[in-house]
């Protein structure tokens, strides 16, 4: 008995560190309706360009999602989630020359980075939440991790 707490205690800091990314990037996936409207004004936008804003960004999901879980399959969670946290922060880096500039198309190609890096992210999370500890406490984890997310998700528009 004695081991198997020792065992699970050793993986506690690696999942608090994944249910934190999961509710910052939840929180930062939910900015996207908030994010909608503005660009619109700033940039003079139709409707039609404005709902290209969702595209972009959930387009690097269905674009992202096989190739990161091949990347993962080969390099491991540890480099799925560094490098999902890279590609995020360089397409959250990208807003500033975006917003000084107000080229549309910027904007979506930096919303498409920064969902390329949160689908890695999300690729890498699940699977690596269930190897943190006992398999019988997996589904648990799992659980906890998605409320913590959807804590994130549930707040970014008061944010």
């Amino acid at each position: 008995m004695k081991s198997t707490k020792n065992s699970n205690s050793q993986f506690l800091v690696p999942l608090i560190i994944v249910m934190a990314l999961m509710f910052f990037w939840n929180l930062s996936r939910n900015i996207n309706d908030v994010l909608i409207p503005h660009l619109k004004r700033a940039c003079q936008l139709t409707d039609f360009q404005s709902s290209l804003v969702q595209s972009a960004f959930f387009g690097a999901y269905f674009v992202v999602a096989l190739p990161a879980g091949w990347y993962i399959q080969k390099k491991g969670y540890r480099m799925g989630m560094i490098t999902g946290l890279l590609i995020a922060a360089i397409g959250a880096f990208l807003f500033y020359p975006a917003a000084e500039t107000r080229v549309y198309s910027f904007f979506l190609l930096a919303l498409f980075i920064m969902a390329a890096g949160f689908a890695i992210l999300e690729v890498t999370a699940s699977p690596y939440i269930t190897k943190l500890g006992d398999p019988e406490g997996a589904s648990s984890r799992l659980s906890m991790a998605s409320a913590i997310g959807s804590v994130g998700a549930t707040i970014a528009p008061v944010l």
